[in-house]
């Protein structure tokens, strides 16, 4: 019987991956993939999941034109996260850090994060040059903080048949941080479950979008808008935002 693949990244690693990179970012998307629960090997060489999200990078690429945007992922430095170390959010931190390190120290952010990878961004969406944060069906425990998303853009989608992780929770933890004072709105999406691969284009669109105006540099359609902005419980669906988009009122979602 073959041993148990225990090997993980390098300790001394880089947590950032550049995917685009221009010479004058005017501000930088960083991706965060899924994982598991727990898992201490490394991400494999295909890395299913990190290549999920590409899409997604093309999206906000599209969406924030004609300005020049950074796009890079987290690096994880093992698979899962691994009860109180949290290790994808220790990477996620890594990888902010670095980034700073490379660019303007100004320079705005907005993460981009799928299952654990969202449970990582909404971690660490204190970090002061964060703008928001678009979580992808995040994986979203009771109890999880919220405090850190004060003054923060946050847009969550989830498709309500997601049996992986539960978008009632996604929706409590929505409510939970626009009482904390983020600025808030969720999409109910129809398809797609947890990988997003059904409707793959709505989810990429929708996401490249929120990025986008979380980052000043797209307006969004007015239904998110009045889901953000409005009294009731922050959500909309993915139909009335899609069917808004051909006959927009500007707005962006953002204090």
């Amino acid at each position: 019987m073959t041993a148990p693949d225990t090997r993980t990244a390098p300790d001394g690693a880089s947590a950032l991956v550049l995917r685009h990179a221009p010479g004058a970012p005017q501000a930088a998307v960083l991706l965060l993939h899924g994982g598991r629960a727990d898992g201490l090997t490394a991400p494999t060489w295909l890395n299913l999941p990190g290549r999920r999200m590409r899409p997604f990078a093309s999206a906000a690429l599209r969406a924030a034109r004609p300005h020049p945007l950074l796009v890079a992922e987290v690096r994880y430095r093992h698979r899962g996260w691994n009860g109180p170390r949290g290790d994808a959010a220790r990477d996620a931190r890594r990888a902010l850090d670095e980034l700073r390190d490379l660019t303007a120290p100004d320079l705005p952010v907005v993460l981009v994060g799928h299952s654990m990878g969202g449970r990582a961004a909404l971690r660490v969406a204190g970090d002061p040059r964060v703008a928001g944060v678009v979580a992808l069906a995040p994986w979203c425990p009771a109890g999880e903080p919220v405090e850190q998303l004060e003054g923060r853009t946050l847009l969550v989608l989830h498709d309500e048949r997601d049996r992986i992780t539960e978008a009632g929770r996604s929706w409590t933890y929505l409510a939970r941080a626009r009482a904390a004072g983020a600025h808030g709105a969720g999409i109910v999406m129809p398809q797609g479950r947890h990988a997003m691969l059904r409707d793959a284009g709505a989810w990429h669109r929708l996401t490249g979008l929120g990025a986008a105006a979380a980052l000043g540099l797209a307006a969004l359609p007015e239904p998110l808008r009045a889901a953000a902005d409005g009294p009731g419980d922050g959500r909309t669906t993915a139909a009335e935002v899609l069917a808004a988009l051909d006959h927009p009122r500007p707005g962006r979602l953002g204090p």
